[in-house]
């Protein structure tokens, strides 16, 4: 079945004349004639009884021709998102990031890039660092956003966008609250929260516990918005980058004699073609200045 046997079929179905059918689809009668029935005999039965002065459809016809008008359409369809595609009017984005990344960071950025299409898709997904490599090796992303991924793939790009610290974020009622920095060792009698989906969740605790800080006993948090509401209800205490956003409820204090920092990185599959969209997010996420949020 051809594209072209579907329009012929839906010019006769509409006009009910096969001469006038011929002339709205611009083509000579044997050849509108000849394709249908070609798409007849693909089709098994006639779909249209031969009468005059109009022809009708069969049984046949009348139950092809829903089915055969949505494959029309949606073979049309197709084309015109392709030649938006192509002509730059329609973008994709298809983009990985780990769960310890905030969307905000890019916030600015797509809205910068939405100025230039006049129309623009979104995909996000998220997963652990693993997945974000496999993704990007699937393709299933284009881009990917982590601040730490353990792959030896050699077509893996990287570029690292801006290093940050981790601060210590407290509930505004917490008994360390009112200081400007703290101690390691006042840590010691708190429960902390674990941040398990960070890439740097074993070193930040190792960090800690070499420190003394009992952070074998706390509480394991598997995403940022359970971290946070434990955090505003006093029940535990967390290292948090400094471009994750808190609540004003939380303060954020730097934690004394503890270094523990990250570097977030953007990651992309050398050799690879980028679509118009990923290339220009890609140029605009290397060339900001990231210094601002990044502390």
């Amino acid at each position: 079945m051809e594209m072209h046997q579907v329009r012929y079929f839906l010019a006769v179905a509409q006009l009910l004349n096969f001469t006038r059918a011929a002339e709205e689809c611009n083509v000579t009668q044997p050849s509108l004639t000849r394709a249908i029935k070609q798409l007849e005999a693909e089709l098994g039965g006639d779909l249209f009884r031969r009468e005059r002065p109009a022809a009708q459809l069969t049984e046949l016809g009348q139950r092809m021709h829903p089915l055969l008008k949505q494959c029309y359409e949606a073979a049309a369809g197709a084309r015109s998102l392709a030649s938006s595609y192509k002509s730059g009017e329609v973008g994709a984005l298809r983009i990985a990031l780990t769960h310890a990344i905030d969307l905000s960071l890019l916030i600015p950025h797509l809205n910068q890039i939405r100025r230039q299409f006049n129309r623009l898709e979104f995909r996000f997904l998220r997963g652990s660092s693993r997945e974000v490599a496999d993704y990007l090796r699937k393709g299933e992303a284009e881009l990917g956003i982590a601040a730490e991924i353990d792959e030896a793939w050699e077509r893996l790009d990287v570029w690292p966008l801006f290093t940050e610290n981790f601060d210590l974020v407290i509930a505004k009622g917490h008994r360390l609250a009112g200081r400007s920095t703290i101690e390691c060792d006042d840590l010691r009698a708190e429960q902390m929260l674990s941040r398990n989906y960070c890439e740097h969740a074993s070193r930040i605790s190792s960090s800690l516990r070499e420190h003394g800080i009992d952070v074998d006993h706390g509480h394991e948090i598997s995403c940022e918005r359970d971290l946070i509401e434990l955090v505003e209800a006093d029940i535990g205490i967390a290292m948090l980058p400094h471009t994750s956003p808190v609540p004003e409820n939380l303060r954020r204090v730097a934690l004394s004699g503890l270094d523990a920092r990250r570097t977030v990185n953007l990651y992309g599959v050398a050799g690879r073609q980028r679509t118009a969209v990923a290339n220009a997010v890609m140029r605009m996420l290397r060339g900001a200045d990231w210094r601002a949020i990044a502390g």
